[in-house]
C-alpha cells in the first residue's frame, strides 16, 4: 500500500504541475493510460490521483473516456482578479500611510524586477507571483496575506495561460510592474489602484476589473 500511495502522490504532483503551467491546458481530455505511461506506473495510482484532482476542481472525470482538464472560466477569472485588486490596494493604502515602509518595499520590488528581466517560462510566472506577494506581505494584515496566498495556484495558472496565449504578455508584465513599483515609491495609492486594475485586465484579457 505504501508503494501505491507514493506512486499516487507522484502522479498527483506531476499532473497538477502540468495543469498549473498549462502544459495540460484547460479543455484537454487525458486518459489514465496516457498518464500511466508518462509516469511509468500502473493505472491504480493514476486513478487515485485523478480522484483527488477532480475533488479539488482541477479536472472532471468521464468513465471510460478519461479526464477533462477544467478550463479557467470567465467568472472565476474575474472573481480572482477582483479579489486581488481588493487585497493589493488595501495593502498599498496601509503602506503609503507609513512612509518608513515605502523604501524597503520598493527595494524588494526592484530586486524582483531584476530577476524578472532574465526569466522565462514557469520561472517568470513564479517571479511575477512573488512581486504581488511582496506588496501584500508589506500590508500588515495576516488574514489577507493568508487569503492571497490561498489564491496562489489559481494566480499562477492564469498567468501561465496568458503567457501561452500571447508570448508578448511578458513584456507588458515587466512594463506594468515597473510602473506599479514607481507608484508605490511615489506613495500614490490611487495611481497604484488604477495601474493595477489596468494591469490585471490587460494581462488576463478581462474587459474590466473593478470592485
Amino acid at each position: 500500500m505504501s508503494k501505491t500511495y507514493s506512486a499516487a502522490e507522484r502522479v498527483y504532483d506531476e499532473v497538477k504541475e502540468a495543469i498549473l503551467t498549462c502544459e495540460l491546458p484547460g479543455g484537454e481530455l487525458i486518459s489514465e493510460g496516457e498518464v500511466a505511461e508518462r509516469c511509468q506506473v500502473s493505472r491504480t495510482p493514476v486513478r487515485e490521483a485523478f480522484l483527488r484532482l477532480a475533488a479539488e476542481g482541477w479536472m472532471r472525470l468521464y468513465p471510460k473516456r478519461g479526464a477533462l482538464i477544467v478550463p479557467v472560466g470567465e467568472r472565476e477569472s474575474r472573481e480572482v482578479l477582483e479579489a486581488r485588486l481588493l487585497v493589493e490596494c488595501h495593502a498599498v493604502r496601509d503602506i503609503v500611510a507609513r512612509p518608513a515602509a515605502i523604501g524597503p518595499l520598493v527595494d524588494r520590488l526592484r530586486a524582483n524586477l531584476a530577476l524578472l528581466e532574465g526569466a522565462s517560462g514557469d520561472d517568470f510566472a513564479r517571479i511575477d507571483t512573488e512581486f504581488h506577494q511582496l506588496i501584500v506581505e508589506a500590508g500588515r494584515n495576516s488574514i489577507l496575506q493568508d487569503f492571497f496566498t490561498s489564491l496562489g495556484e489559481r494566480r499562477r495558472r492564469m498567468t501561465a495561460a496568458s503567457m501561452h496565449r500571447d508570448a508578448g504578455v511578458t513584456a507588458r508584465i515587466q512594463r506594468d510592474h515597473i510602473a506599479l513599483a514607481d507608484a508605490v515609491a511615489a506613495g500614490d495609492a490611487d495611481l497604484f489602484a488604477r495601474l493595477l486594475r489596468e494591469h490585471l485586465a490587460g494581462v488576463h484579457e478581462v474587459v474590466e476589473v473593478d470592485r
